[in-house]
């Protein structure tokens, strides 16, 4: 963006939007506003009046207009489409302002761009979904398949969240209008405010664990080739670093020449700790490893594993196979490289 949406801001902008039953997008899209200096003291109207949502300098989730130009952000109107670069799901008020304020909330640096996109993947879109009744799977290829739940999750998720601030069907309703609306609105701000206290401890994450962690993995995953000469095994002989993400998106970014299979790490950070040895899942979720360890090293531990696998100083494999132990960190690679090979 040529120039930051903030700065096109006279003093105390009010910020407008729907009265009534409040839903997670735009008591997100709310604290987003909030946390830009501009917007730190501006007030709130909660209104469908179309009259005194015109005296509001930034409308969200309601009005039937999207214009970043005039500050309006809703996306209920017929024909809208609009999405975050690089991702199909349609926006809602709360994506529509992290799309252009999201930056400006976060730290300036080189890494702005990244933090943004993963931001909105890890958090803004699943409310986009939500408000848009967009599903997480395709339901009619789960019906095909014959899915069902096995039982119930708990209906949690950060939508609900939000949803059961509200007053309940049955709770009393104040005569005077204004006292009613009162009450409403106060509701709204505690909502507002839980859902922004949940987007700012992700985004605290982020900027100060998972960005530092991406150099960490880098330089393991630069050096692999001292391990294998295919690259199949990545080592952090320093401090580990959560490595998921960040090893899926440096394969891509290498163009995917190879695979990494397996990783090894300490088990914590302290001189003579023990190493562990863990299959890399298939995709970030998944439960299936691109090669799990040996099945008949699986369940066995101490003794039992060095017999199996002639690797003095084994700990112990998983079950499952997708994670195993052993006192050294040669020990770890030797068992790495015979994995590779079974």
């Amino acid at each position: 963006m040529a120039e930051s949406a903030s700065k096109r801001l006279k003093p105390t902008p009010i910020i407008g939007t729907h009265n009534g039953h409040f839903h997670a997008d735009e008591a997100l899209a709310v604290h987003i506003l909030r946390l830009l200096p501009a917007y730190a003291e501006s007030s709130l109207v909660r209104t469908r009046d179309p009259a005194l949502l015109a005296e509001c300098h930034t409308v969200v989730d309601v009005g039937g207009e999207y214009d970043a130009a005039r500050n309006r952000f809703d996306h209920h109107q017929r024909g809208f489409t609009t999405t975050f670069p690089g991702r199909p799901t349609k926006l809602s008020s709360a994506g529509l302002v992290f799309l252009h304020f999201g930056k400006e909330v976060e730290e300036d640096g080189p890494e702005v761009e990244l933090l943004w996109r993963k931001l909105y993947e890890s958090f803004v879109e699943a409310l986009d979904a939500h408000d848009n009744g967009i599903s997480a799977y395709d339901p009619a290829a789960i019906s095909a398949a014959g899915l069902s739940k096995r039982f119930s999750d708990g209906g949690f998720s950060l939508g609900a969240m939000v949803g059961r601030l509200n007053p309940n069907w049955n709770d009393p309703i104040p005569e005077d209008p204004a006292e009613a609306q009162r009450q409403e609105d106060e509701k709204f701000s505690v909502a507002s405010r839980r859902i922004g206290e949940e987007f700012e401890r992700d985004l605290d994450y982020y900027v100060r664990a998972w960005l530092p962690a991406r150099e960490v993995v880098q330089r393991a995953f630069e050096g692999r080739a001292a391990h294998d000469p295919q690259g199949r095994v990545l080592v952090f002989e320093g401090p580990s670093a959560p490595w998921k993400d960040h090893l899926y998106s440096l394969e891509k970014e290498s163009g995917g020449a190879s695979e990494v299979v397996y990783v090894i790490y300490p088990e914590k950070p302290v001189p003579g700790a023990k190493w562990r040895v863990q299959a890399v899942p298939s995709s970030k979720d998944s439960f299936e490893s691109r090669k799990a360890l040996p099945a008949a090293w699986r369940g066995f531990r101490d003794e039992e594993l060095d017999g199996i696998t002639n690797i003095p100083g084994g700990v112990f494999v998983h079950a499952a196979g997708f994670i195993g132990g052993h006192k050294t960190l040669e020990g770890a690679k030797a068992m790495a490289a015979k994995a590779l090979e079974l």
